[in-house]
């Protein structure tokens, strides 16, 4: 994870278009800026920044099922709950489906869980829109293999 640049999955471990089903994994730094003031002496992950694991996480889902041809821009976010305490040098795990497409949209369902246990949980709204350009395009599918999404067998 690398808060400063908000690229929080650091790997998609699962991706079934056809379950329409996503799971990631975010570890979070042992050492960041960020924990410097949230909170002095006893670092947390803000919650704003699980609702973006959670929004990363089922926002590849979304691109994935239009095949890259469109990205998924955070509209809306319902029902989010953080349930328990997450800390530096955790190891998150976060399982997202989609429940939702049409009309532009998509609707997502998301859990985070520490070690099993739930940490956080959101339902996500996405815009889908075009690429603003080929090279924006290009860029994201970069940083997708990077994530080891299976990039060339989800394109359309």
């Amino acid at each position: 994870m690398r808060l400063e640049y908000f690229q929080m999955v650091d790997r998609i471990v699962a991706l079934d278009p056809a379950q329409r089903l996503v799971r990631s994994e975010c570890r979070v730094p042992r050492e960041s800026t960020i924990f410097e003031g949230h909170f002095p002496t006893y670092p947390l992950m803000p919650g704003v920044l699980l609702t973006e694991c959670m929004a990363q996480t089922t926002g590849w889902l979304a691109s994935a099922l239009c095949g890259f041809t469109a990205m998924p821009i955070l509209v809306g976010v319902k029902d989010a709950k953080f349930r328990t305490l997450v800390f530096p040098g955790d190891v998150l795990e976060f399982e997202g489906t989609v429940v939702h497409e049409g009309s532009g949209y998509t609707v997502a369902k998301c859990t985070g869980r520490r070690q099993g246990t739930v940490v956080c949980d959101a339902t996500l709204t996405f815009r889908i829109l075009p690429f603003p350009s080929p090279q924006f395009r290009h860029a994201l599918l970069e940083w997708a293999e990077r994530l080891e999404l299976p990039v060339k067998e989800l394109l359309r």
